[in-house]
């Protein structure tokens, strides 16, 4: 039996060039794992493409909600395995434009990355779709499936610890109470 191949509408193919990469680097922050991310977006691209019909209204956007969902069912199965370290292993795939210092790009996106792997995953989720992958609040809500308060809290909250941990100032101490 000779399979054909299927017609790709040329609309996803323009989606595909277009995002792919902000898909890989969403993917690579959230995972934190370039292998598995290329892994997720592939996956993503073939979910998006079998449902086009329906993506091509929103195809960021269902995209994205592809790729997160895909994110928690790995999270969700490594949660059952021993746990890995992955620490020092979040690489991103950024390319540097021309004259900017090399070592400098390496060195920001190693405390960049090492800081966004100490946000909870609901944090990290919510700034890697907000700030790298350029969603509003709302699309952002739409994605996740929560509301747009909770992302504004979320992102409130995630951006004052990342604030926190990337100033060069020592961390202020912890307040406990016994209330």
């Amino acid at each position: 039996m000779v399979r054909r191949k299927a017609a790709v509408d040329p609309l996803f193919d323009d989606f595909v060039r277009a995002h792919a990469p902000i898909l890989l680097r969403t993917a690579v922050l959230i995972t934190g794992d370039r292998g598995h991310a290329e892994d997720l977006v592939q996956t993503t691209l073939l979910r998006t493409a079998g449902r086009w019909s329906v993506a091509a209204a929103s195809p960021k956007a269902y995209a994205f909600r592809v790729l997160i969902n895909l994110g928690r069912d790995r999270a969700r199965r490594l949660r059952r395995r021993i746990p890995e370290d992955l620490s020092g292993t979040m690489e991103m795939p950024f390319l540097s434009p021309a004259g900017v210092d090399e070592t400098a790009t390496v060195l920001d996106r190693q405390l960049l990355t090492s800081a966004l792997a100490e946000l909870t995953a609901a944090q990290r989720e919510v700034v890697v779709l907000r700030f790298l992958g350029d969603l509003s609040v709302a699309e952002t809500a739409t994605v996740l499936r929560i509301s747009e308060g909770a992302v504004k809290s979320t992102t409130a909250k995630a951006t004052a610890r990342l604030k926190l941990l990337l100033t060069d100032e020592p961390l202020p101490p912890e307040v406990h109470s016994d209330y």
